[in-house]
């Protein structure tokens, strides 16, 4: 297995904190290449906002490019320029709302924008015009979601704007579902027809629409009608489904693992309770042992009393509540040693913890079980044997 991550040393090193996630590049690879087959023709913009949801923003950045990904999408200028600033140099649409002050950054480096309505628009137009440049822009179109965007039966004037404009190349307009992971497509193909009705301007003038986009993870894999010129899968690519209401028709696989090591063992006598707040406490003498990562980690404090990790290949109950860099784990009268494996999230043998039980114990959902990962644990990256 070989390993690649930030830090060049092994996961043996002493210097490599026992508690770390574990990115399996050859997942990724696999779970890209069964959303590029179910999507065809389309191109692909895997959405990596958000550290890549958890995963590492720069390294995954590198490796869906290797791939062949046509285009990435991060949330914030911040991470359009990290990505500049590590060379990746496919092109980048920043999603989220600018600032008028932070166009010229954009253009610096040659990052797409978002241009929400027709006064961002002349900002970027402007902007351009001074530096003289050419500012590549998507149109935000909004269909339902209520977040940015023209409203939709408002659009008109934006794309007629956009005609208009001497130092932007409208390379694309896009929309953003609010429903497509739900079990009913309903408010998902009002929002689809929205975009649809927008999109006839081009064709009443007999012109070619800039590059379509609107399908996200759940649309990509319930609204093939939706997936237009290019499609963004999020939380798909990193193989965990958008929602528990969504169809599978695509199979993924989890790219992350989360594990840590068992660091102290002891045996805690009948009556004696648990860490903060003394919430738990065993009638008969048990073994205990102390791992490594809390709250702090982004391992949730809501999961004390629900949560479970994996240890030689058995499941055993987190008790106690969960401290900000430890936890305790039962093992019973069963047998565990320091540095012994602990699996947070992922396989082992037979078992498995997936994201979307963590979700459950604390009360969420897998996109914020995987984005609230802290980056003081590190990412370690690996490819089959």
């Amino acid at each position: 297995m070989s390993i690649f991550n930030q830090l060049t040393i092994s996961t043996n090193s002493e210097l490599v904190r026992p508690t770390f996630a574990e990115i399996n590049l050859d997942r990724l690879t696999e779970n890209y290449h069964a959303i590029r087959k179910a999507t065809a023709p389309a191109k692909m913009m895997p959405i990596l906002k958000a550290n890549a949801y958890g995963h590492g923003l720069v390294e995954v950045a590198r490796h869906v490019v290797s791939l062949g990904a046509e285009y990435l999408g991060v949330a914030f200028l911040e991470e359009g320029i990290l990505l500049r600033e590590s060379g990746i140099r496919a092109p980048i649409l920043v999603l989220g709302g600018i600032l008028g002050n932070q166009v010229p950054l954009f253009l610096r480096h040659d990052l797409t924008l978002t241009a929400s309505s027709t006064e961002k628009l002349a900002q970027i137009e402007e902007a351009a015009r001074e530096m003289g440049v050419t500012a590549k822009v998507h149109l935000k179109i909004d269909t339902g979601m209520e977040r940015i965007g023209v409203h939709y039966y408002n659009a008109e004037s934006l794309l007629e704007a956009s005609l208009d404009c001497q130092h932007c190349l409208v390379e694309g307009i896009y929309s953003h579902f609010a429903n497509a992971d739900s079990a009913s497509l309903i408010s998902a193909n009002v929002q689809l027809n929205r975009f649809k009705q927008v999109l006839s301007f081009y064709e009443e003038r007999g012109l070619t629409p800039p590059m379509r986009h609107m399908a996200n993870s759940g649309a990509i894999l319930q609204m093939p009608d939706s997936h237009f010129d290019m499609v963004r899968p999020g939380i798909l690519l990193f193989g965990v489904y958008p929602s528990a209401g969504s169809s599978h028709t695509i199979a993924v696989k989890p790219a992350l693992s989360w594990k840590s090591r068992v660091v102290y063992f002891k045996v805690v006598m009948p009556g004696h309770p648990i860490s903060y707040g003394s919430t738990w406490q065993s009638d008969h003498m048990v073994r205990v042992v102390t791992i490594p990562v809390g709250y702090g980690d982004g391992y949730f404090r809501a999961m004390s009393g629900k949560a479970q990790v994996i240890i030689r290949g058995k499941r055993y109950p987190v008790v106690g509540r969960i401290c900000m860099d430890q936890m305790m784990v039962n093992i019973e009268w069963e047998t565990a040693y320091n540095d012994d494996e602990v699996i947070l999230m992922g396989q082992a043998g037979e078992q498995s913890i997936r994201c979307e039980e963590l979700a459950e114990w604390a009360g969420t959902i897998p996109y914020e079980i995987l984005t609230n990962i802290n980056t003081r644990v590190p990412r370690v990256y690996v490819r089959d044997e």
